[in-house]
């Protein structure tokens, strides 16, 4: 596929970090899932993928079942989903997914972020045509083989299979997604190291020195920012 999951891979290496401010992050996110539909993830689609994102992430159970007690309750805190695009140094593409209760704080903190970190603020549209929404499981433990075979009697369809970093990396549509799990759970598969819906970019570009150290700190101002949630760019990480 080329382009990957280091992203992923970047956030999943930094949450010791930011363990807390992760966890807050899946705490809200979950909420406004579960207020979309009904608190139940069988009946909740929407709530289903962020429980499997988050299981990913060790985000534990009482968070979880806090986050979910709230949205059952009376509540009347409204959140709204918003994305912004931009460029970053030499070039680079971003895009910065947002759940927020005041949008006049929001879009003046993304901006800001951008404008002092070698980037700018572009228009809806402007970067999001050069990424494709992106199912992503990724298994240990199993060989390609394997997780062909899987799918293959499951009659799933994916758009590539590949090995990563010692892992079968299985991409594939949104719409797939929780049909791949599906198949791999009724072959006795319940635990993912990566189980997302994601945005890859068609395209990674190398930075410069100089221009990646720029885009590691606009990257860290965005994702310290509290309403932001996910955070999409196109810079090949190095291994």
């Amino acid at each position: 596929m080329g382009r990957k999951w280091n992203n992923i891979k970047e956030k999943k290496a930094s949450k010791d970090a930011n363990t807390s401010r992760i966890y807050a992050k899946f705490g809200l996110e979950i909420y406004v899932a579960a207020r979309k539909g009904e608190p139940d993830p069988e009946a909740n689609r929407a709530l289903k993928v962020v429980l499997e994102r988050a299981k990913t992430y060790n985000v534990p159970k009482a968070i979880i079942d806090r986050a979910i007690d709230k949205a059952k309750g009376s509540s009347d805190e409204i959140y709204e989903e918003l994305r912004y695009e931009g460029f970053g140094p030499n070039g680079s593409m971003v895009i910065v997914d947002a759940l927020t209760n005041n949008v006049n704080r929001t879009a003046p903190a993304v901006r800001a972020a951008f404008s002092k970190n070698g980037g700018n603020m572009g228009v809806s549209g402007s970067v999001a045509y050069m990424f494709d929404p992106t199912a992503v499981i990724g298994l240990e433990g199993k060989s390609m083989d394997e997780v062909m075979e899987i799918l293959l009697e499951a009659d799933v369809n994916v758009r590539d299979i590949v090995e990563e970093d010692e892992m079968v990396m299985v991409y594939a549509d949104p719409e797939e997604f929780h049909a791949v799990q599906e198949a791999f759970k009724q072959a006795g598969i319940s635990e993912f190291a990566v189980a997302e819906v994601t945005m890859l970019a068609q395209n990674n570009v190398t930075l410069p020195e100089d221009g990646q150290k720029l885009f590691d700190k606009l990257i860290d101002a965005l994702e310290d920012l509290e309403d932001v949630q996910q955070v999409y760019h196109n810079v090949e990480l190095e291994d």
